[in-house]
């Protein structure tokens, strides 16, 4: 009896330490969304003023093809580390030296193939610009083990760290380039830069160090899960970046440049917010991978708080965007108003479909993960063959209709591995989703029958919106409310003791 006693006593202390850890994770990722992400908006809403839709187009030309060189020197080592239950320094060195060798060959392929990805085109500005921002995919392996490192760790604060210098700097240096006339080279440095210093500062935070073990069998072991999910990297960027391909190749420099920036938003609004979110559960879910009932109920907890959050973020910029860009951008850009609002439609449901592919990866099933993306691209392509012909608006629907399909594919092997059902989801994200839905349609119904000058109405129905999410929810008694108070009052007790 005292032997169960003390079991369970061991045991409610892991959970708790790991609950403790996951939540410091959350807070440190909520503190450089706000920071990085903060200041990565401000710099694209500021060189907007120095560069045209032409410069932008140029990058989102390239940026497929170096988005796919990056794919391929991670090839799914740094998720392997991370979810190995024991990993050693052989293991750690066998990963930085295959991503070393596949980051060469990947620059190496960028290259040799600029001229003909400029021939594509018709653009021979691209060549020299491929060949020298490829350069980031070699500085990206020294990020790979470093990452993992510290997030098997759970140490989100280092990668703070080392994420914020390095954006200020990049920041800086962009800034200075466009100020001085360099054009579409200031993005080209600041993916540089960027890269360069959050690579030194990583090597700072983290003591690890290669040296020349590596182990064959340990390679064989991480290339079977990694390769998986390298080919399904590989077709969810090469899907991404689809979409800027056609319309570059069928519309205009000008309008890529356009769909690109509204996507460059998105990206920092709805993408990087959601692998933030990824990258500190996968590691505290794979601690629990071997029991189904905990991970099930962990699940549940991930996808409520994370909906509730996220929702009202993408729903509350879409009603607002017209004013925020008539405010903060050029006339220009204004055009792209409409793109980011389809965007934001199409990126609601992108929370949840990640968190069920998080489990996939989480319990080891990279074949599944790599099938279901097969499913789901193909049908996208099939897609986008009939919307082209209805231009960029008509694309974007596109888009809507493949996110919404892609539900049904995504949730069902949650079902079938850890008993969450599609009832169970609905039950768990639906509330949250047509409470801030309803908001939202309000405040857009609202900001397009005022006349007021435009940062007003975002100040005013922005605030608005945020109080009457927040006091509708309490009424309603969301779980989620139940769950964050619950996380952040045992956070200050422990703290406290």
């Amino acid at each position: 009896m005292e032997i169960y006693s003390a079991f369970n006593i061991g045991c409610r202390r892991k959970m708790a330490s790991l609950s403790n850890k996951t939540l410091i994770g959350v807070l440190w990722n909520f503190a450089e969304q706000i920071s990085v992400k903060g200041i990565s908006v401000a710099v694209t809403l500021v060189l907007a003023y120095f560069l045209s839709p032409e410069d932008f187009g140029l990058v989102a030309m390239m940026a497929v093809f170096i988005s796919i060189a990056t794919s391929l020197m991670d090839s799914g080592f740094r998720q392997a580390l991370i979810r190995l239950p024991e990993v050693s320094q052989e293991d750690f060195n066998t990963a930085f030296f295959a991503n070393i060798l596949l980051g060469i060959i990947s620059y190496f392929l960028l290259f040799i193939c600029a001229p003909a990805i400029a021939g594509f085109y018709g653009e021979n500005q691209l060549i020299p610009l491929i060949r020298v921002a490829g350069v980031v995919v070699i500085i990206n392996v020294f990020q790979v083990v470093q990452y993992a490192c510290l997030s098997r760790e759970m140490n989100f604060k280092a990668q703070f760290r080392a994420a914020l210098p390095a954006t200020i700097i990049s920041a800086i240096v962009a800034l200075g380039f466009a100020y001085y006339g360099f054009g579409v080279w200031a993005l080209v440095a600041q993916m540089l830069t960027s890269a360069f210093f959050v690579a030194i500062f990583l090597w700072l935070q983290n003591l690890w160090r290669p040296n020349l073990a590596w182990s064959k069998a340990s390679l064989k072991s991480m290339y079977r899960f990694g390769y998986k999910l390298f080919l399904s990297n590989l077709l969810d960027t090469g899907f991404k970046n689809m979409f800027v391909v056609v319309i570059a190749k069928l519309f205009s420099t000008s309008v890529a440049g356009l769909y690109f920036f509204a996507d460059r938003i998105r990206e920092i609004l709805i993408y990087q917010m959601v692998s933030s979110i990824q990258k500190v559960t996968f590691p505290a879910l794979a601690n629990i991978q071997g029991d189904k009932e905990r991970l099930k109920q962990s699940y549940k907890r991930v996808i409520t708080v994370t909906t509730f959050v996220m929702f009202p973020i993408i729903l509350f910029f879409a009603a607002l965007a017209e004013p925020l860009f008539h405010s903060f951008l050029p006339e220009a850009w204004w055009p792209s108003v409409i793109y980011i609002q389809l965007m934001c439609l199409a990126g609601v449901l992108i929370p949840i479909h990640a968190i069920n592919l998080n489990m996939l990866k989480v319990l080891g099933r990279s074949d599944l993960f790599l099938g279901l993306e097969v499913v789901k691209k193909a049908l996208a392509v099939l897609i986008l063959l009939v919307s082209y012909r209805f231009g960029v608006e008509g694309i974007l629907l596109g888009q809507i209709i493949s996110s919404v399909l892609a539900y049904i594919p995504n949730s069902y092997y949650s079902k079938r591995l850890i008993n969450y059902s599609v009832t169970e989801q609905l039950a768990d994200f639906m509330p949250t989703l047509l409470l801030a839905g309803v908001i939202a349609i309000c405040v857009w119904l609202v900001q397009i029958s005022l006349d007021w000058s435009a940062l007003p109405e975002v100040l005013l129905l922005g605030a608005g919106a945020c109080l009457s999410y927040l006091l509708v929810s309490r009424m309603l008694k969301l779980p989620a409310l139940g769950y964050a108070s619950h996380l952040l009052t045992n956070k200050s007790a422990r703290n406290n003791a």
